[in-house]
């Protein structure tokens, strides 16, 4: 049943469309757009990520339809289909950044003179003949250079009024338009307005503006380091590829593969999409896939990754996958999901954020009031200053990018590491693990078993033994089966054909060879047909005792003899437990194999807790009785087996290698099997938890006191007052320093 969920839900993913925001300012744009992009007839789900400014959305919508609501609602959006539309994203975004600067530039160059002029006393008064005309003059300027640098504001308040909504756009544009206007009724009535209230500041519009450029060009710079991984995700993509057709090797673009073409890879070119290797060899880097530095020798009939990197060799490869069926096409829409995910705590500050503009206007308009009826002269002037200070400030911009912005950041580490975050509730959870479940086979164990020992019975030779089980064992799809089936190939015995073929799911196989009915598992199987073992239970033991799995032949109810086969720990999972241990997390490894052999391995691997014999749909139960413990229980398994466990389980990390890995199977993939890449993710998890709960402290530290700070509760008792271009300054950089922060998990050591 899980299975056939998680297949559902991929369905349903490959039909999401996903959209590049144009003209999301701040955070208080996330509901708009969401809300917009709801409103379409056939969308089901819509998620928006303010941080690389996205959005997915699940379901039949027409993107046409979906850009034109958008459109309506203020904004704009590009669909994101191919490669190719990520960098033409790139370049919006580059163009968007210069743009900034020059607008920023413009307005500095206008406000700064105008600033140190009036600090200076250049500037004729208001009131004068030469004032009159003076600043007239620079009325228009200003309004010219506002439109310039600062139009984007103001149309965008418009568009979101339009659609019953506010955003950035509507506190910069009333706090830098108010100033405008307030400063232009200075200049045109001065003479019927009180002495104290003819101060202008139109200097103080245009530097907020400035301000507020600045901040969002280095905002997108900054947002363009964050998104990094999945730039260079994509840059392992080839642009072409040597393709053999009609005995001529031809380079054709990528687009223009098929499947089950010939390609050549020669030294130095990465592989252009996935396949077999039908002539040569060569070592393959994968690091940008498993994150393993170790090139990967590679021969006729190993699997190769579309983007890796040939190194030494030439060969010939067959294409599988192409398209966005290849792993490289798998992981960077994982990646992308994971990236625009909103784990709990992001949820709550978007609904945090939908409310907090419409809340700050209330506190500005208050404030107004407030100076003009109890402030002391000039109150009017007082009453301008101080709200329009407060519109400046709140912007909640930082307060949006804390989560997002850090979740991005982090699953594009962890995808450089080999670890594949697809679900941002799970990542924020596998920091609080508090168990560990871990399958044997594959998971701690190499899951490369071989037959270390063949034990005949009286009147059985160990050549028939091996034989007749192998033979067995060639319609089964187990580890162990295919350890017997490629020990008997290797001493070239010949594989006897059988009839009635039957897996016992946990125990064995039975079926009939030569009319002779045989049964080859465990010692479950054979009491459960009623075969007497008692003379082989020490035998069993024994092998049992040293970390080897012993399976029973028995012919025609007679036990022909032992087969037993080990399966080594890897290298890496002691040292991996060791760290898991140290962290405070109970390891309990699960496993079908019987008593004896599993405590023997969990010994030599440092596991405490052991449960043997356990079928694969009963390892969601385990998982569940640890949970109604009150534990928050992580399970590591190879995703497919242990598919129901894996979904059980708070979080699921799927472990395996990049090719044959089930990607839809856990919350958490590793794309190599490196046991040490639990503790890793959970590290990581932890840091981006403490860097979201750092952005948000800091984000609600700088609204909280900054608001009551503009709207000059420090006056009463000092005689303070923030100055708007101040203000502009603080909120401008309150939104660096977040995605400045953010940005630091990029570098952390795990």
């Amino acid at each position: 049943m899980v299975a056939a969920v998680d297949h559902e839900t991929h369905r349903e993913e490959e039909h999401a469309i996903r959209l590049s925001i144009i003209g999301m300012r701040c955070a208080g744009c996330v509901k708009t757009v969401e809300n917009a992009l709801k409103g379409v007839s056939g969308v089901k789900a819509v998620n928006v990520n303010f941080a690389d400014h996205s959005a997915v959305v699940e379901g039949d919508a027409d993107p046409q339809v979906l850009r034109a609501a958008l459109q309506e609602a203020g904004y704009d959006a590009a669909v994101m289909e191919s490669f190719e539309d990520l960098e033409a994203q790139e370049k919006m975004e580059e163009e968007r950044y210069r743009s900034l600067l020059r607008k920023s530039a413009v307005a500095a160059a206008w406000g700064v003179p105008l600033m140190i002029g009036g600090w200076l006393d250049w500037w004729p008064a208001i009131g004068t003949p030469a004032g009159s005309n003076f600043w007239a003059i620079v009325s228009l300027i200003t309004f010219g250079v506002m439109y310039y640098s600062g139009g984007h504001f103001f149309s965008g308040a418009l568009k979101s009024l339009r659609g019953g909504a506010a955003n950035m756009d509507t506190l910069i544009a009333m706090g830098t338009g108010s100033a405008w206007l307030y400063s232009t009724i200075v200049v045109d009535f001065a003479d019927v307005l009180p002495p104290e209230a003819t101060h202008p500041y139109f200097e103080a519009a245009v530097i907020i503006i400035a301000f507020v450029a600045l901040g969002g060009a280095l905002e997108t710079r900054a947002r363009g380091k964050a998104s990094s991984a999945i730039r260079k995700l994509i840059g392992l993509q080839p642009r072409t590829a040597r393709v053999i057709r009609n005995g001529k090797e031809l380079d054709v673009p990528i687009e223009q593969v098929g499947v089950e073409e010939i390609l050549r890879v020669r030294p130095g070119e990465k592989i252009p999409v996935d396949g077999v290797i039908i002539e040569g060899h060569s070592s393959v880097d994968e690091s940008m896939i498993t994150g393993e530095s170790i090139p990967v020798e590679k021969t006729v009939g190993d699997e190769v990754i579309g983007g890796t990197l040939n190194q030494r060799g030439t060969f010939l490869m067959k294409a599988t996958r192409i398209g966005k069926d290849t792993v490289l096409a798998h992981i960077i829409d994982s990646v992308r999901q994971a990236q625009s995910s909103k784990p709990e705590i992001g949820r709550m500050v978007d609904q945090i954020a939908a409310v907090f503009v419409p809340v700050v206007v209330g506190i500005a308009a208050f404030t107004f009031f407030v100076w003009w009826a109890f402030g002391p002269q000039p109150s009017l002037g007082y009453a301008f200053v101080t709200s329009m200070t407060v519109l400046v400030i709140a912007c909640p911009c930082a307060l949006g990018l804390a989560t997002p912005i850090s979740i991005m950041v982090a699953v594009g580490r962890a995808a450089q590491s080999g670890i594949l975050i697809r679900n941002g509730d799970a990542f924020q959870t596998a920091g609080q693990v508090t168990t560990i479940v871990l399958d044997k086979t594959g998971t701690v164990t190499e899951g490369k078993p071989r037959v270390t020992a063949v034990d005949p019975s009286s009147g059985w030779t160990e050549d028939l033994v091996l034989q007749l089980a192998a033979s067995v064992e060639a319609g089964s799809e187990h580890p162990l089966a295919g350890a017997i089936v490629a020990e008997a190939t290797d001493r070239g015995y010949e594989l006897r054909p059988v009839t009635g073929f039957e897996s016992v799911t946990g125990k064995g196989v039975r079926a009939k060879l030569d009319g002779q009915r045989i049964l080859f598992g465990n010692l479950a199987l054979m009491e459960s047909e009623g075969i007497d073992c008692s003379e082989i239970i020490k035998l069993l033991d024994h092998y049992a005792g040293q970390g080897q799995t012993p399976m029973i032949l028995v012919v025609e109810k007679k036990v022909a003899g032992i087969i037993a086969v080990a399966d080594t720990i890897k290298p890496d999972s002691k040292e991996a437990i060791r760290q898991l241990r140290e962290m405070g997390v109970k390891v309990w490894m699960v496993t079908g194999d019987n008593e004896k052999t599993a405590r023997a391995i969990a010994k030599e691997a440092g596991v405490n807790e052991v449960r043997a014999q356990v079928m694969p749909e009963d390892k969601a139960k385990v998982v569940k009785e640890l949970q109604a413990k009150g534990e928050i229980v992580a399970m590591v398994g190879d995703g497919i087996n242990d598919a129901p466990a894996l979904a059980q389980a708070n979080v699921g990390f799927a472990i395996g290698t990049g090719t044959d890995i089930a990607i839809e199977s856990g919350d958490i993939v590793i794309m190599q099997g490196s046991l040490l890449k639990v503790p890793e993710t959970m590290k990581l998890s932890q840091a981006t938890v403490r860097n979201i709960k750092q952005n948000l402290l800091g984000a609600f530290i700088y609204n909280i006191s900054a608001i009551p700070v503009a709207a000059g509760l420090l006056y009463p008792f000092f005689g303070l007052l923030l100055n708007p271009m101040i203000a502009g300054a603080a909120m401008a950089m309150s939104s660096v320093t977040v995605v400045t922060n953010a940005n630091r998990l990029r570098y952390i050591k795990l």
